[in-house]
């Protein structure tokens, strides 16, 4: 099967997200020893973006931004250089205590010491993320998007985000743009607001034609009764994902297309990577092959990213889920938490595990 997709657009993809930067020690170093740190431009959903961006396709984020701050002119060049679109407000700071962007704090790991990350989130701007702010009928009504991505931790973020990610499922339903959600379920973020927020979540899945999330994802978000993740076996995982699968598709009948990554961790630099993706009445797995990880954040949004690109230019669904497992596989070798490919053929060659040398 494939996905038809509106003929008439102007973006190929459009995320909502809450952008901020990323402060990662140089040489796999930990956090909390003194060293050189490397700032980067960073969102889970722009993150997805990229693949599409860099290949050529129309992209945009919708945002919002720090009035007159250098990190968000350090995120708009960003961007920029990735080729993606932008459109947001600009909130004044309203003084030292006021608004920022995010920061993500990476320790990436080194081989038997794990990676720490932690996000200082305090008086972030995208909490005030409105859709009031931006004209839908305009983005999607005159200007046409064929796919929408959102994500759980915009849904999450505030009850301002939570709406706007559903008045765009709903706009986008409402002028044949596909919709994908990730449900990236974040306790931390849904404490004393299961009620709120399972009711935001439910409704953007039922209008949703792509959902992306593991067995806790839907359970805690969704509140499917399903199995329990099936722990660290390979063959227990597919099992166990297959069965929730299935569960998540009477509950939600819209969607078509379900996928996750798996992953089993060997030491920081050294993962077993594998996929699954179901359509329609049709499974794909990718039973888990040894990449090599120079930092593993990121690595599930660049397979969010390439299934979404798959999709985007019409090709077979096998082809979906190999294009999505190499882009994710290609993210964990940069330094940024988001893959930058040159080319398709540069993905290609990750499946086909071909690593030599390109002259």
């Amino acid at each position: 099967m494939t996905l038809e997709l509106r003929k008439q657009y102007k973006y190929a993809l459009v995320v909502p997200s809450s952008m901020g930067v990323r402060l990662t020690p140089a040489n796999g170093q930990p956090m909390h020893c003194p060293g050189v740190l490397m700032m980067h431009a960073t969102s889970a959903e722009t993150n997805v973006a990229s693949i599409s961006s860099c290949l050529g396709l129309p992209v945009k984020v919708l945002t919002t931004f720090v009035k007159d701050s250098p990190i968000a002119q350090f995120i708009k060049n960003d961007l920029a250089a990735r080729r993606i679109e932008f459109e947001g407000k600009e909130v004044p700071q309203g003084g030292p205590w006021g608004y920022r962007h995010q920061f993500n704090l990476a320790d990436s790991g080194f081989g038997s010491r794990g990676p720490r990350v932690q996000n200082d989130r305090a008086g972030e701007v995208g909490r005030t993320l409105n859709v009031k702010d931006f004209d839908l009928e305009r983005l999607f009504g005159k200007e046409g998007v064929q796919i929408v991505h959102l994500s759980g931790l915009i849904g999450a973020l505030s009850p301002e985000t939570g709406q706007f990610c559903l008045e765009l499922a709903r706009a986008a339903k409402k002028h044949g743009t596909r919709i994908s959600f990730d449900l990236n379920y974040r306790a931390s973020f849904w404490k004393d607001r299961e009620k709120e927020l399972g009711e935001v979540f439910r409704e953007i899945a039922s209008l949703s034609d792509i959902l992306v999330g593991n067995e806790e994802d839907f359970q805690l978000s969704l509140g499917i009764e399903g199995p329990e993740a099936g722990g660290k076996d390979i063959g227990a995982k597919i099992s166990s994902f297959k069965e929730m699968i299935n569960c998540v598709k009477k509950a939600f009948p819209n969607a078509s297309v379900f996928g996750n990554t798996l992953r089993q961790v060997l030491s920081a630099n050294c993962h077993l990577w594998g996929a699954i993706l179901a359509e329609g009445s049709d499974w794909h797995v990718i039973e888990p092959r040894e990449i090599t990880v120079l930092d593993r954040i990121g690595g599930g949004d660049g397979f969010v990213g390439g299934l979404l690109y798959g999709i985007l230019r019409g090709w077979q669904p096998q082809k979906w889920v190999q294009f999505a497992w190499a882009s994710g596989a290609l993210a964990t070798t940069m330094l940024t938490d988001y893959a930058q490919p040159a080319d398709e053929e540069q993905i290609w060659s990750i499946w086909q595990g071909n690593a030599r040398v390109k002259r």
